[in-house]
């Protein structure tokens, strides 16, 4: 199979488009037959990076290419990035402010979500630069 490549823009700061990206991949993959648990793990994965690039990155862009057995899913951000990795994916760290936390979100799963779901993440991020996440998921 052609690698079919799908781009997102995802809006910083808008919780109200958070999840776009990741449910227009979804419904692409079950168009192209995708298997259901690779899916689900996809979906997962992209949903927790559109919020971190919400909540921290200041928006950013996703890309996924999918070439019938694998996925790869890069998100890029602008934002503050990260200044301690290790913290970041430690479940339950968060700097999410109070009124993000006020409305349900910023509770530190994100990452150790992704990383949960993905079969490799590599996670790169400099202070006052942006953060990249790179996953790759084998169905």
């Amino acid at each position: 199979m052609e690698p079919i490549v799908l781009r997102y823009t995802v809006d910083g700061d808008n919780f109200v488009s958070a999840g776009e990206a990741s449910t227009d991949m979804k419904r692409s993959l079950k168009r192209l037959g995708a298997d259901a648990e690779l899916i689900r793990r996809a979906a997962i994965c992209m949903y927790e990076g559109e919020i971190n690039m919400v909540i921290h990155g200041g928006g950013g862009e996703a890309v996924v290419t999918f070439d019938g057995s694998a996925l790869d899913i890069l998100l890029v951000d602008h934002g503050k990035g990260i200044p301690n990795i290790e913290d970041a994916m430690r479940e339950g760290f968060s700097t999410a402010t109070q009124e993000v936390r006020d409305i349900g979100f910023g509770a530190g799963m994100g990452l150790p979500n992704m990383k949960r779901y993905a079969d490799e993440l590599i996670l790169e991020s400099e202070v006052g630069v942006g953060t990249t996440v790179k996953m790759r998921l084998v169905g």
